[in-house]
């Protein structure tokens, strides 16, 4: 099978239901974000060599599971062809997951900067890039439909990249650097 179809030459390209739409439409682009996710979310998996790579495993398969949702088009199609889809027993997952790591880590008194190491630098980029994933879910819903547990999903998940990133920091005794206001 050819991976090039030269259909998407013009600058469509087409939902699961068939209907046409610019590549630069706000579906696209959202589903495209959230694909961006996936792959630093893969990019995470591989920096952290172990560390909670089941968990990050899941979020990769819910992040394709939300994209093929979105990119069904319209519920009709969704249920055609069984497009699996984001449950609440996701988002609790992730919350338990924060809840756990949260348990460890001393109480946060401050803003933190990204960085210290790569890992955490990672997990910060995965939080941003889910937080922009999340404005243009909240925009689509506005003039589409779109499930809302796609929205409280993408909500949790930026919360847990940043509970990741201080909890890989604890894990790996880097410590956390303040932002320290002019004035």
């Amino acid at each position: 099978m050819k991976i090039y179809t030269r259909t998407g030459d013009k600058g469509q390209t087409s939902l699961l239901n068939g209907k046409r739409v610019p590549k630069d439409s706000l579906r696209i682009e959202t589903y495209g974000t959230i694909d961006e996710l996936n792959s630093h979310t893969g990019l995470l998996r591989d920096l952290l060599e172990g560390q909670s790579a089941e968990l990050l495993i899941t979020v990769q398969m819910r992040l394709f599971d939300m994209g093929s949702t979105l990119s069904a088009g319209d519920e009709a199609t969704i249920e055609r062809f069984k497009v699996p889809q984001v449950h609440d027993a996701d988002v609790e997952a992730l919350e338990k997951a924060m809840d756990t790591m949260d348990a460890d880590l001393p109480t946060m008194r401050h803003f933190i900067l990204p960085g210290g190491h790569p890992a955490i630098s990672q997990a910060h980029v995965c939080r941003t890039v889910c937080r922009r994933a999340e404005r243009m879910a909240i925009r689509l819903a506005e003039q589409e439909p779109v499930p809302e547990i796609a929205v409280r999903y993408l909500n949790r998940l930026s919360d847990f990249f940043f509970m990741l990133a201080r909890w890989t920091g604890w894990k790996m005794n880097v410590p956390e650097t303040q932002w320290a206001p002019r004035g």
